[in-house]
């Protein structure tokens, strides 16, 4: 089923918004120019909201598709193309999580790296 919406968490080495531009574009559509507020920068992609949110957990970067009309089922299979585009370690939930779950399934995370695809225990508050 079809995720409303995608987030994933990007290690903060080397990636910035700039080289999420490159590949957004490539994947979505063309971005509009980012705009600051704060710590957030805001672009379009395609027709697509898109948030990026620099540290949003430590060294991890947020980033944030507002819109179920991504090329991305879920957030695990954005997550697997944004690790082969950018080669940077990726995490995001391993599906929709709703407040009714509780705490524990909360911290389930996958991670996506050079080391392979695993499930992790990753608490961020």
């Amino acid at each position: 089923m079809r995720q409303p919406d995608i987030e994933i968490y990007l290690k903060d080495a080397d990636v910035d918004h700039k080289q999420i531009t490159a590949w957004l574009t490539e994947a979505v559509g063309p971005c509009s120019e980012w705009k600051q507020k704060g710590q957030t920068f805001k672009c379009t992609a395609g027709d697509i909201p898109v948030t990026w949110l620099p540290k949003a957990v430590g060294k991890w970067n947020s980033l944030y598709l507002e819109s179920d009309n991504t090329p991305w089922e879920d957030d695990i299979a954005c997550a697997r193309a944004a690790f082969a585009a950018l080669n940077v370690e990726v995490r995001c939930a391993p599906g929709s999580w709703v407040e009714e779950e509780g705490e524990d399934d909360a911290d389930r995370w996958i991670r996506i790296s050079a080391d392979g695809e695993e499930e992790i225990t990753w608490r961020t508050s």
